[in-house]
């Protein structure tokens, strides 16, 4: 084994502390309250990954001259784009910014997969396999991830159409270009490192990332981002190894673990496998109007002075956010309803399932920018058995997550998806825009349930109404 140099040496001692913090992070992030916490080690651990690799390139190894200028332009536009994106992007924004910073992070380690491959590659000899490997995991795994999370910030955002988009023989498409990219891999490395072969199949894998996603439904956003966010980790993973880089390799790694473990537990949440979720075609995208036998359901409306009394004199009330609440922007009311509600004397808890919102976490982050305390969310299997014992449930634009239809209904495409339990509740307001069914477009018969009431509006408004009823109680 050849001897290490001194620079050798610090530089694995940095890319060890930089590891370390970023499964300090990762571990933080388990928790709400210690979460912000973890965010600044781990990106402290990469600014300090960064910070050296610029030293060493710019000062002690190319002395001002070959890549370090990359670096010295790269990291100022990469610095401002990432503080005005995390500033300025609204909190209901989130999902979007997620999965565009995703597709990022798979877009570069995509483009360091092709510059390592064109510069080594078109010699009579064939490059080291374990080498072109790695490069064509990174260039093709980088590549879906870009594409594909672009296609998912397009379906978020409402300017891609957020229902599943096929066309006949879609999936033998996909078929035909997983076989494509996977038989001109093993060319690439077995037979000849061919340059023109090689952007083919980086072509190919942009546009398997468009026809893996367009087929999803809005409804199963979550499950997708999370998954694309595992592969990008990998991707970059594959980059450290090509790179001898063992921060890259330690932090794609930790990423690509974390995704793919966080990916399994959404699909279990909503009992489904990967398989389903990816070729499925499940949800309209939100916004079909209820139709059917069970569209011309009877509902009950309520109130905002009424629904007031109700949970200003109740015992315990249950508030179920969902995509609606984050739409609104009533996470700010909503804390005020529950400071006035437990000045009252009512135990005021939130039920959070896996996959409300459109991102791992949405409703999470939106109540937490409200100062709403953690100890007051509840996971679905924390508090599926308090409803039973709740006054009021007050259900804020959470369509699919609260359905009975997916206990009862053997037809429904949610059938056996476990469901936070509302209808258990003595009393059940449900805020919404309009009879409109949620992302998976099934209808809901839990509004025509005897016990259940609707407030229509838009949901920030109606939660301030009922703060006035609540304050005049």
């Amino acid at each position: 084994m050849p001897e290490l140099s001194g620079l050798q040496i610090l530089t694995y001692l940095v890319y060890l502390v930089a590891s370390v913090t970023f499964i300090l992070g990762l571990k933080f992030l388990a928790s709400p309250t210690t979460a912000r916490r973890g965010n600044q080690i781990a990106a402290g651990g990469m600014a300090l990954v960064v910070a050296w690799v610029f030293v060493t390139d710019f000062l002690l190894v190319d002395g001002g001259i070959g890549h370090a200028w990359i670096l010295a332009v790269g990291i100022p536009i990469g610095a401002v784009a990432g503080a005005l994106g995390a500033r300025r992007v609204p909190m209901t924004a989130m999902p979007q910014m997620v999965a565009i910073f995703n597709g990022a992070g798979g877009g570069a380690a995509a483009l360091v997969a092709v510059a390592e491959f064109l510069r080594d590659a078109g010699g009579a000899a064939l490059l080291p396999l374990p080498f072109v490997i790695a490069t064509l995991l990174g260039a093709v795994i980088g590549s879906v991830s870009l594409t594909g999370s672009f296609v998912a910030f397009g379906k978020l955002q409402g300017f891609i159409a957020g229902r599943p988009v096929k066309y006949p023989g879609s999936q033998v498409v996909t078929a035909i270009l997983l076989l494509t990219v996977l038989g001109l891999g093993i060319y690439l490395a077995a037979v000849a490192n061919s340059v023109p072969l090689f952007l083919l199949f980086c072509a190919i894998a942009l546009v398997l990332g468009v026809q893996l996603v367009m087929p999803i439904g809005g409804a199963d956003m979550p499950v997708v981002v999370s998954l694309l966010n595992s592969y990008t980790g990998i991707a970059v993973a594959a980059t450290g190894f090509v790179l001898n880089n063992y921060a890259l390799l330690i932090a794609g790694t930790l990423v690509g673990a974390s995704g793919g473990i966080l990916t399994q537990l959404m699909c279990k949440a909503m009992n489904r496998s990967l398989f389903n979720v990816l070729f499925a075609g499940f949800g309209t995208g939100g916004g079909t109007m209820v139709a059917g036998p069970a569209g011309d359901q009877s509902v009950r409306e309520i109130g905002a002075e009424d629904a007031a009394v109700l949970m200003a004199y109740g015992t315990k009330v249950i508030i179920v956010p969902g995509y609606g609440m984050a739409v609104a922007q009533a996470q700010q009311p909503v804390r005020e309803l529950m400071d006035l509600l437990l000045e009252k004397g009512v135990d005021v808890q939130f039920a959070i399932h896996p996959v409300a919102g459109r991102m791992p976490g949405h409703m999470n982050v939106l109540l937490a920018e409200a100062n709403v305390p953690y100890d007051r969310l509840k996971e679905m299997d924390e508090i599926n058995d308090d409803f039973a014992n709740a006054s009021v449930a007050l259900v804020i634009g959470a369509n699919d997550v609260t359905n009975p239809a997916a206990r009862t209904d053997t037809t429904s495409p949610i059938y056996g998806m476990p469901i936070l339990n509302v209808d258990a509740a003595e009393h059940v307001i449900v805020l919404k825009r309009s009879m409109a069914a949620g992302f998976a477009g099934i209808d809901n018969p839990l509004y025509s349930d005897p016990k259940t009431t609707m407030l229509f509006g838009d949901a920030k408004k109606s939660v301030e109404a009922i703060v006035a009823g609540v304050k005049a109680a």
